[in-house]
């Protein structure tokens, strides 16, 4: 909270303080309420001699509403645990509501730090730390390219241009090629797989060519600006108009990004052929991603995230937040792609974050970073049925899905739904684990000090 200057709104007096960060900024009129006035008479040296009029004109108080959150305190708490020695973030979503359950950004502060007569010097210690950027939400303002969960979305896009059946097989060869352009693929099956295999074994050769295949059923331009209209109906690369105080759009690219980038028309779809493993210039929020995964769990639609649940006895906008968004996939293709997702968790690369009592339908990605270690990504909802939380999680160079954004998911599955962790182990590790000396490194590489000579040692 904040002074707010005079001249920015005539109901704020001098003194009075205003939301400026988080629900307090969203919600600041609902939570503001109403100054009460008193009238006093007072004498010419200033001295009070009683109440004017016997207080005729005085008024009282309104207190502002109360507001109830949509975040699981459980689930928050876990989740920054979690997190704890990693930069990142995790973002859960319930799907048939759209509620936010966990908003979890990494390396975070205690809000007491902010409180009392230090705020102002604790508040310039970390805003001036621009290595771990504590005041920096990473849910909602961090850009990432998504890796590998963005390949269902292709999968999807190819099902519902018909270039694409669940039959559809392709046989990789260690990766994509065309030419001289080779995109590495480490999926190890020689032989033809069809799309669920393809899922579950993360094959880039597969999505590669999906990709290439949905831009060039039309002429180059038209084809690129399907796919992204696709895209976008999943709420990607648009803001995403919640309640929260701040966010970013993302980017999804299209033919007109290309034609600006290359001066003409003259392009093909392999100039963009990293979108098809959600690489190249694609850029999501992980606020986006869980969104995006939460549509996948409700076969085609979702709701706008909010982190409002009520305001006083009234419920949030039922236009705004409770009223369906509809992507442009027909609901019929999602079965196919959640068994594939299904198949992540039984025999595919998140195996080993697996849960007998509960079917989860998963993605795991590594996003390559040029900055370091590449990033740790997963996106899960659960259970298949009747889901009840999607989740996206990111850890900020740690080198692959499944070995810290996969287990991370899968506890924090495990205790939203049955109230309990039976794997001790995994969230011992998951504590414990810390990436600090990967980010010590990193830093070193970007701001190399150069030894003093031998005689100066």
């Amino acid at each position: 909270m904040s002074k707010l200057k005079l001249d920015l709104h005539d109901i704020y007096n001098k003194g009075d303080l205003i939301g400026k960060t988080g629900i307090e900024k969203s919600y600041e009129l609902e939570l503001r309420g109403k100054s009460g006035v008193k009238y006093l008479m007072v004498d010419v040296h200033n001295r009070t001699k009683g109440s004017f009029e016997n207080g005729k004109y005085d008024t009282l108080p309104i207190p502002g509403n109360d507001i109830i959150s949509t975040i699981d305190l459980n689930l928050q708490a876990l989740g920054e645990k979690l997190m704890t020695g990693k930069r990142g973030s995790i973002v859960a979503i319930e799907p048939s509501t759209g509620e936010i359950l966990a908003l979890v950004t990494s390396p975070s502060y205690n809000p007491q730090l902010l409180v009392g007569r230090e705020r102002t010097r604790n508040y310039t210690q970390l805003y001036i730390d621009s290595v771990n950027k504590p005041l920096y939400d990473r849910g909602l303002l961090a850009q990432y390219p998504p890796g590998s969960p963005f390949k269902v979305i292709n999968a999807l896009i190819g099902l519902q241009e018909g270039v694409l059946s669940p039959k559809t097989t392709y046989t990789c060869r260690h990766g994509f090629h065309y030419g001289r352009l080779h995109v590495a693929c480490h999926c190890g099956t020689n032989s033809p797989i069809a799309l669920r295999t393809a899922i579950s074994k993360s094959c880039n050769n597969y999505f590669c060519t999906v990709f290439k295949e949905v831009v060039e059923k039309y002429p180059t331009q038209e084809g690129m600006d399907r796919w992204s209209a696709h895209v976008k109906s999943f709420g990607l690369g648009n803001w995403l108009n919640n309640d929260l105080a701040t966010g970013r759009p993302g980017f999804v690219p299209d033919a007109s990004y290309y034609n600006g980038i290359d001066g003409g028309t003259n392009w093909r779809a392999v100039r963009a052929i990293s979108l098809g493993i959600g690489q190249g210039e694609l850029d999501l929020t992980p606020i986006q991603m869980a969104n995006m995964t939460a549509a996948i769990a409700n076969r085609g639609h979702y709701y706008t995230p909010h982190i409002v649940k009520k305001i006083g006895n009234q419920n949030v906008d039922e236009e705004k937040y409770l009223k369906p968004k509809h992507t442009s996939i027909d609901p019929k293709h999602f079965e196919v792609v959640i068994d594939g997702m299904f198949d992540v968790f039984e025999k595919g690369t998140a195996k080993a974050s697996r849960l007998e009592a509960i079917e989860m339908c998963g993605k795991t990605g590594t996003a390559q970073n040029p900055h370091g270690q590449d990033h740790s990504i997963f996106t899960v909802f659960a259970p298949r049925e009747n889901p009840k939380i999607a989740i996206a999680i990111i850890v900020e160079n740690g080198y692959w899905g499944s070995r810290w954004a996969a287990p991370i998911a899968s506890l924090l599955v495990e205790l939203y739904i049955t109230g309990k962790i039976t794997r001790p182990e995994m969230e011992k590790r998951m504590f414990e684990g810390d990436l600090s000396e990967e980010y010590l490194k990193q830093l070193e590489d970007k701001y190399p000090t150069t030894p003093l000579p031998e005689n100066e040692r």
